[in-house]
C-alpha cells in the first residue's frame, strides 16, 4: 500500500513541476522547486533519454505519468489477485 502511495505522489509531483515549468524560471533556486526537480528528475532523466527530441515540448512527464499509473495498476492488480 505504501509503495501504491508512493507511485502517486510521484505522479503529483510530476504534474507540479509540469505546472512549475510554466510558471517560474528554468534556472529557479526557489527551494521547493528545486525539492520537486530533485524528487522527479530520477524519473524523468531516463525516460528523456530515450526518447526522441520533439523540440521545445518534453513529453517526458507524460510518459512518466503513464508508466507510473501502468505499474501501479499491476501492483493493485497483483496485491488483490486479479
Amino acid at each position: 500500500m505504501i509503495l501504491i502511495y508512493s507511485l502517486r505522489l510521484f505522479q503529483i509531483l510530476i504534474i507540479v513541476r509540469i505546472v512549475l515549468s510554466y510558471v517560474v524560471s528554468p534556472v529557479s533556486r526557489n527551494p521547493f522547486v528545486e525539492m520537486v526537480r530533485t524528487a522527479t528528475d530520477p524519473i524523468l532523466r531516463p525516460i528523456r533519454s530515450v526518447m526522441p527530441d520533439t523540440g521545445m515540448i518534453d513529453l517526458s512527464p507524460m510518459v512518466a505519468i503513464i508508466l507510473l499509473q501502468v505499474l501501479e495498476r499491476v501492483l493493485i492488480s497483483a496485491a488483490t489477485g486479479g
